[in-house]
């Protein structure tokens, strides 16, 4: 339940807390005088739209600060889940406290619990806690569009309807991959020659992995045969066949090995160089016999050459046009190809698969459907006499309600005994409230009801019903009384005063019939501080109630005050019947 709000700089309000009953709270006052602000204030802090026309004149920013207490255990648990996810846990389980703050600037600042969020977690995490019956919403009530969620909310329907649409959904994917498939049969038909050219293209070249490194190696010493000779030759003569007039390195290095072995006779401190100069000239002799091997091995061959750069021409060829870095990703990409194309050839198969999955996807929503439309006509049924026995205590004893629950037949639908009904993922289903004011009279759309008084009682009726299936905690009334008199303002006290016993119920009013009603009853008027006009609000304890109720009531002041004395009098031996009964 809503336990207090805070209202800063928020249209003609500049500070105002108040704490609110958990049971049923009345708003009183003037006309202008702010009562619907104090709503408009509580649908920003739920997450509504957010205008900077809201700000006060003169104030940089307003804002709106909210803490519900968190009873209802389902609620609760709910409500902790996302706060455990978003990790936004507040001090205690049962405590949550919203604030939204709206700047000049453009900035639109949410928090939970004291840490900033989105606008969609605020609205996210308090879309259970408040249901706002404004009269807008009044005439939401009046479109067909929202009769159908009514009635599943009224009758517990909105798990089997989820249900449902997870098989609707199931089928509609299959649905797609059908379309596809069959509408481009041509483009798939061209694309699989393409990828197949491909394909034979990249294996016919006969690429191996690490293919194009060897033959670049390859060609740059076929086309230096003649410079790697020379310096081949070069290098051979300067280790072991040496120059005119002088001898090679290796018979240099031979001739130092054997003076630093007579040297070490003389002097054993010389053996480590003895040894070096020993290893320098074994390795001399090795490298010698490697230069003749490399060198009889040179190839002048013009033809290979030319062939291995075909090669390599090839290779880049196919990189350029398939977009490849290297020889295993024209690989891989040939393989890929290959697997596509097999796809696509098997896209008859693949067709007759999904059209199979689809006949039994139809067949189970069929029948779930036909379970789901079964319920609601059974729901439809107790809805019709619950609002009818509402409409009775509203004066309404001889209009009658009806649920339509109608289907469109269509031969994609899905299976329902001998007929092909159409569906969406609600069900097969079209639902409208219907009435019938008068008896004789043709039942018709609620939107069709010519008089208001009436159109308010049976929303009144259906709110009454439908609020005692919502497990919201806090339910929100904004002058639900607009055209409704005096003679049965009383009944509708009553009646909101009932939805109190389940929920926290807060009413604007100007009935002081429904006024006498409330838990806590608060008076809201203007009020000139400085210059400025501003909002103020004060509970009425009983003495201030009987004077508000009486100025409601309008008539001559003594007869008015006892008049409210004794409405107060009324609602209180209601209340005391009604404790007796709950007791016995």
């Amino acid at each position: 339940m809503l336990s207090e709000i805070t209202i800063r700089d928020f249209a003609i309000i500049d500070h105002l807390t108040l704490r609110f009953s958990p049971g049923f709270n009345v708003l009183t006052g003037e006309t202008g005088a702010g009562k619907s602000i104090i709503l408009d204030a509580v649908s920003l802090l739920l997450g509504g739209r957010a205008s900077h026309d809201d700000i006060r004149a003169g104030a940089e920013s307003a804002l709106v600060e909210g803490i519900f207490i968190l009873r209802n255990e389902s609620t609760r648990e709910a409500i902790n889940a996302l706060l455990e996810r978003e990790a936004l846990e507040g001090d205690a389980p049962d405590l949550l406290v919203l604030t939204r703050e709206v700047r000049r600037g453009g900035r639109n600042i949410c928090r939970v619990n004291g840490r900033v969020v989105t606008l969609s977690i605020l609205q996210e995490i308090s879309e259970g806690l408040v249901d706002i019956h404004g009269q807008t919403e009044h005439l939401s009530l009046l479109k067909p569009a929202y009769h159908l969620d009514l009635l599943d909310r009224y009758g517990g329907l909105m798990e089997k309807r989820r249900a449902f649409s997870q098989l609707v959904r199931q089928v509609e994917a299959v649905r797609a991959e059908l379309h596809n498939l069959i509408t481009n049969r041509d483009e798939l038909a061209m694309r699989a020659e393409m990828l197949n050219y491909k394909v034979e293209e990249i294996r016919a070249a006969n690429l191996k992995p690490g293919e194009e490194e060897d033959l670049r190696d390859e060609a740059r010493r076929l086309a230096n045969a003649e410079q790697i000779a020379e310096l081949v030759s070069e290098a051979y003569q300067a280790i072991y066949v040496g120059g005119e007039g002088r001898g090679s390195a290796a018979d240099l290095l031979t001739e130092a090995a054997n003076a630093l072995a007579r040297l070490v006779k003389l002097d054993p401190a010389a053996e480590e160089m003895s040894t070096l100069a020993e290893e320098l000239s074994i390795q001399a002799e090795e490298l010698s016999r490697s230069l003749a091997d490399y060198q009889a091995n040179i190839e002048f061959d013009p033809a290979r050459l030319q062939e291995a750069e075909l090669r390599l021409d090839l290779i880049r060829s196919l990189k350029r046009k398939y977009h490849a870095d290297t020889i295993e990703e024209l690989l891989e990409g040939a393989e890929q190809a290959a697997r596509e194309v097999e796809n696509i050839e098997n896209s008859s198969e693949r067709i007759e698969q999904l059209q199979a999955e689809e006949a039994v996807l139809l067949a189970r929503i069929g029948e779930a459907a036909s379970e789901l439309s079964k319920l609601r006509q059974a729901c439809a049924e107790r809805l019709a006499r619950a609002v009818e026995a509402e409409l009775a205590d509203l004066r309404m004893a001889d209009a009658h309600f009806q649920v339509s629950i109608t289907q469109e037949d269509d031969p994609a639908g899905c299976p329902v005994g001998d007929y092909r009904l159409a569906f969406t993922r609600t069900g097969i289903d079209q639902v409208e409230f219907l009435i019938s004011p008068n008896i004789g009279e043709p039942f018709k759309p609620i939107a069709r009801i010519a008089s208001g008084g009436e159109t308010s009682r049976i929303m009144l009726a259906l709110k009454t019903v439908l609020s005692r299936a919502d497990e919201t905690p806090t339910l929100i009334f904004d002058e639900i009384d607009a055209g409704i008199g005096g003679r049965i303002g009383a009944v509708v006290g009553q009646k909101l005063w009932s939805l109190s016993s389940a929920h926290q119920v807060l009413v604007v009013t100007h009935l002081p019939q429904l006024a006498g009603f409330s838990d806590a009853h608060f008076k809201v008027e203007k009020q000139l501080k400085g210059s400025r006009t501003v909002t103020r609000v004060f509970e009425l304890e009983r003495e201030k109630q009987i004077e508000e109720l009486t100025a409601m009531l309008g008539a001559e002041a003594e007869s008015a005050r006892q008049s409210a004395e004794e409405l107060l009098n009324y609602v209180e031996s209601i209340k005391k019947q009604a404790a007796l009964s709950a007791g016995g």
